[in-house]
């Protein structure tokens, strides 16, 4: 390997860190300016703080990870040299960039260029680095006339996973590309087997669309939903590192707590979440609300001045229903009725030979007739008052369900000992996400400009109708793999995902080249898929390495210290994965047998020996994993425990097999299954 080459790009490198230092002070100098009025001054320097964390080096990763050679031979404009990496580089403001933003439509070949279409490039170059160092680098030729082999990039995709998920800017394949950089007005379900990216594809293209679309997301706003705490820590870091900190990320609990103002505080029995998350709880919902618009006892006598004007009934009706027809949410119709029936008294008084205007209509509006008359046609509703109370009044509840949900189903609903009051509740997610409905129903749900929503396939319809109350105007990018749904209310097709989201233009891609979990663990966890899901596409892994599987007979819990030591001499982290009644045992069993670990979930102690260490410095590449928590996640080495007994932990039989497929597939490099009870039949 040429010295020379090495060197030149290495002073390239360091050209580009004094530079991206400079853009930094630049910003920097600017946070003492001020604009015209104290609001404007704030706002300028809260977008001068967000430039400053974006322009943030972390010197042990690169600046740039590729280099592409444009010529005009080929079509380019001129002979050009562009080094490819996470954020826009420049020397000085509007000059020449020393760094690309792989997002730049001129960064677009070196993730898509290949010998029978070099789109205008004659060379790509890949850099392998250490701690933030060029070691090594790999010449492409694209007029060669055959694709290149890249062991740099086979090396970056099979690299041991330490801490959180990383980003997987230098490793993009062409058909991830494609989905990354889609438009934000079309919205999308990827469908990825596990190890495909899916995850990874949809936090890029929120950093895409956030550099391609800055000026109009930075108005509507970007979301990523996720399906729990654990699973937005992994991930947390992903779009930080890409330069993007204006994403906001949550989950279905947050999302709807926030909204509604409640907490979860219970949980359903499965057949009752199955049904709060059925479809037909929107129909109800609307039924219940709109049922309170109500018709008048007697006509509308309004005082104004000297005059008693006498509005029918029937045109008193006739206002009313002309509100309800213009599809307006429920609050806004009750502001509008007032002013509806005061319409009507205007067009008595002007038939009398009256002047009215404005003013007049506001005032008639204001006086205690109307206003009595208003609320009784159109009484206040709260969403949490009307939830209840069709949770806990057969009665209510039967008016409204007729035809729509059977005597069964609403018995189911309510229960054998209903609470007396919404305050006495112990409200579960399903029951936030009927108020987070009516809440919308009253007043309109906020749009934002993109929402992604990761593990989609495990949301009941209705939480997917609050998903997509997030982006009414906007666009989705919904994730997740079919076969891997493992609650009882999650969806089974796409199709109908996308139209209980809102979205029913959507395009469905599947994702099937794995690239982190190794091949013999995959070819292994696929023997459940005829039994979960018998129409997808089988995965395959294109990594070279194909794994280290071993399955073995023994008492798990006799073995789960010696062996995590075992594993422990490998690089890389280490996932416990157990049955949920195990995680206890389980930590127990390596603390006496020495093997430094953490809960995940839970803040780790210090041990015996590491009573001066700080808490932040308690980090272990051992973790102790909940079954039912390890979807998302990833380990370099995964020791599973029992898979039978993980299996049967779940409500059926298919659903066990789903778990169990998402447990199986969560190694990077190796898959270490223990058992004392015979595996399920489909791994045999």
């Amino acid at each position: 390997m040429p010295d020379a080459v090495i060197a030149a790009e290495r002073a390239h490198l360091e050209r580009a860190r004094e530079a991206l230092a400079g853009m930094r002070s630049d910003t920097a100098d600017w946070r003492t300016a001020s604009a015209g009025d104290h609001v404007s001054t704030q706002i300028l320097k809260q977008m001068l703080f967000r430039r400053m964390k974006s322009l943030q080096d972390d010197p042990t990763v690169p600046l740039f990870f590729g280099r592409i050679d444009y010529r005009a031979d080929l079509g380019a404009d001129e002979d050009e040299t562009c080094h490819i990496g996470r954020r826009h580089v420049a020397a000085s403001l509007g000059g020449d960039p020393l760094v690309m933003d792989w997002r730049a439509p001129m960064a677009l070949p070196f993730y898509r260029a290949r010998p029978d279409d070099p789109m205008g490039i004659g060379l790509r170059r890949r850099f392998g680095f250490h701690h933030g160092q060029i070691t090594a680098y790999e010449d492409e030729s694209l007029t060669s006339g055959a694709a290149g082999h890249s062991t740099i990039l086979e090396d970056e995709i099979e690299r041991p996973r330490t801490g959180p998920m990383r980003d997987i800017v230098a490793t993009i394949q062409p058909d991830q590309d494609v989905l990354v950089r889609t438009p934000l007005e079309q919205s999308m379900a990827i469908q990825g087997a596990p190890g495909t990216g899916k995850t990874a594809v949809g936090l890029h293209r929120a950093a895409y669309l956030l550099y391609a679309h800055r000026q109009q997301l930075s108005r509507t706003g970007v979301m990523v939903i996720g399906p729990n705490d654990a699973f937005l820590g992994y991930i947390g870091d992903v779009l930080p590192a890409l330069g993007e900190i204006d994403a906001t990320q949550e989950t279905v609990e947050s999302l709807v707590s926030a909204a509604t103002g409640l907490s979860v505080k219970g949980a359903d029995e499965p057949a009752v979440g199955v049904l709060k998350g059925d479809p037909r709880m929107a129909t109800l919902l609307h039924r219940a609300l709109w049922s309170h618009v109500g018709e008048p006892s007697e006509m509308l006598v309004v005082p104004v001045g000297h005059r008693q004007v006498r509005v029918p009934t029937h045109q008193v009706v006739e206002a009313v229903h002309g509100v309800v027809e213009r599809g307006v949410r429920y609050e806004a119709g009750r502001v509008m009725v007032p002013q509806r029936l005061a319409h009507q008294v205007l067009l008595r008084l002007e038939v009398a030979g009256e002047t009215t205007d404005d003013r007049v209509q506001a005032a008639v509006a204001r006086t205690p007739a109307v206003k009595a008359m208003a609320k009784q046609l159109w009484p206040a509703v709260k969403a949490t008052t009307l939830v209840h109370q069709l949770l806990s009044d057969a009665g209510f509840l039967a008016t409204h369900a007729d035809g729509l949900l059977e005597a069964g189903e609403q018995s189911l609903l309510i229960g054998t000992k209903p609470p007396r009051s919404p305050g006495s509740r112990r409200w579960t997610l399903a029951d936030l996400v009927l108020v987070d409905e009516v809440v919308d129903l009253l007043t309109r749900t906020p749009s934002l400009g993109h929402v992604i929503v990761d593990e989609a396939q495990d949301l009941s319809a209705m939480m997917l109708r609050a998903a997509g109350r997030r982006a009414t105007t906007g666009s989705v990018t919904l994730l997740g793999d079919l076969a891997q749904a493992t609650t009882p209310w999650g969806l089974r097709d796409w199709t109908a995902a996308l139209s209980h989201i809102g979205h029913t233009d959507a395009v469905v891609n599947e994702l099937v080249e794995g690239f982190r979990v190794p091949g013999d663990v995959i070819k292994f966890a696929a023997r459940l898929l005829p039994s979960i899901a018998p129409d997808l596409t089988l995965p395959r892994s294109v990594r070279r390495n194909r794994g280290d599987l071993v399955v073995r007979r023994a008492d798990p819990l006799s073995e789960v210290g010696p062996v995590a030591a075992e594993l422990l001499e490998r690089e890389g982290t280490l996932g416990v994965i157990v049955p949920p009644s195990w995680v206890d045992e389980v930590s127990d069993r390596l603390d006496r047998a020495q093997v430094p670990h953490s809960v995940l979930g839970r803040e780790r102690a210090a041990g015996p020996n590491e009573s001066d260490v700080l808490p932040s410095e308690l980090i272990t590449r051992v973790e102790v994993v909940d079954s039912q928590l390890a979807k998302g996640l990833e380990f370099d080495h995964v020791l599973l425990l029992e898979p039978a007994t993980m299996a049967e932990a779940e409500p059926d039989e298919v659903t066990g097999l789903r778990r169990l497929y998402v447990c199986l597939t969560r190694a990077v490099s190796s898959l270490t299954v223990l058992h004392s009870v015979d595996l399920p039949a489909a791994l045999r």
